[in-house]
């Protein structure tokens, strides 16, 4: 893999610099205005780190189709970071979690009654830095959140649920992860004035790559990569029925299968090792990274029909990380 160049680390640095700032800036203004607690709460949350993928790729493609003005941008980019900061605050509440990026969670610190009035707040804000724009984006938006609670029902339907199927998971991973990514993508593209079929391609680039990202988060998850900021086997605990897991009971047979079920139904990290056994057994593990590298090639032959630039070097940059995390 080619070294990053100090124009493509600066610019990814400026854009996070800009958007950092402009959300200080936003609860800077709320929190004059009077909205006291609930402002401090969720801007503590907002503000507590995370290297704001969501409003990079929106700003970043917005770029790549053509658009020359950060500002026309700026609140699209803002709204996707809003509403997947209150996706996470109602998360931790749901998971019963204690820590997120490494800090405690909100309802562990104001309560779950505050937790989820601020949940509310970060979203409305998010919806209405959204509804600045066109029908056409609000539609995205609108589109992109409801099919955000629906894979959550769906996700909480398959809560230890052995016979979920690939399918079943690919369907909950396009709404709750990766259909932000290409709503944001494409909603940029059209802020940015591009045609129909770039717009979608660069939308059809974003779900590409938020399957792949999700797929990462699976495989880190059974790492308990210390990035994540949580332990290892949280979903395992929280009886989400991720992809390697899927495909090892798909896979596995007799015995093994028996185990495995198990296992599952009444995790401890005493049987950390023997989780990790059977998804070798079953190549698990190396199954869901051949499915990120497939579904990265696929984003990546979605760039091709844009001229080289800059931005498209920074969504490419993109893809490699997301590939990095883990391997």
């Amino acid at each position: 893999m080619q070294a990053i160049s100090e124009a493509e680390l600066n610019r990814l640095e400026d854009l996070r610099k800009q958007v950092n700032q402009a959300l200080n800036l936003m609860i800077e203004k709320e929190l004059g205005n009077g909205a006291g607690e609930v402002a401090e709460l969720a801007g503590e949350m907002l503000l507590s780190g995370g290297k704001r993928l969501r409003p990079l790729l929106a700003i970043i493609a917005y770029e790549v189709a053509g658009g020359k003005n950060i500002e026309e941008i700026m609140n699209l980019a803002l709204s996707f970071e809003f509403i997947h900061t209150a996706t996470l605050v109602h998360d931790d509440i749901n998971d019963a979690a204690k820590q997120r990026r490494g800090i405690t969670t909100l309802h562990e610190r104001a309560g779950q009654a505050k937790a989820i009035i601020a949940g509310d707040w970060l979203f409305v804000h998010g919806f209405g830095l959204g509804g600045l724009y066109t029908k056409s984006i609000i539609d995205l938006v609108t589109n992109c959140c409801a099919n955000i609670a629906i894979s959550e029902f769906m996700q909480l339907d398959h809560v230890l649920n052995l016979s979920t199927s690939p399918e079943d998971y690919l369907q909950i991973v396009r709404g709750k992860t990766a259909g932000p990514f290409a709503a944001g993508c494409e909603a940029a593209a059209i802020v940015a004035g591009a045609s129909q079929s770039d717009a979608e391609a660069l939308g059809r680039f974003g779900m590409e790559l938020g399957i792949a990202f999700q797929l990462m988060d699976d495989l880190l998850d059974l790492q308990g990569d210390e990035r994540m900021g949580k332990p290892r086997g949280a979903d395992v605990i929280e009886g989400k029925m991720t992809l390697p897991l899927i495909h090892a009971l798909t896979l596995l047979h007799g015995e093994k299968r028996k185990k495995l079920s198990a296992i599952l139904q009444q995790f401890t990290d005493k049987n950390w090792d023997e989780l990790m056994g059977l998804l070798e057994t079953s190549d698990s593990l190396g199954y869901s990274q051949l499915l990120v590298r497939t579904h990265l090639e696929r984003a990546t032959l979605e760039l091709q029909r844009f001229p080289d630039s800059l931005s498209k070097s920074l969504l490419m940059r993109i893809v490699e990380h997301v590939h990095q995390r883990h391997m």
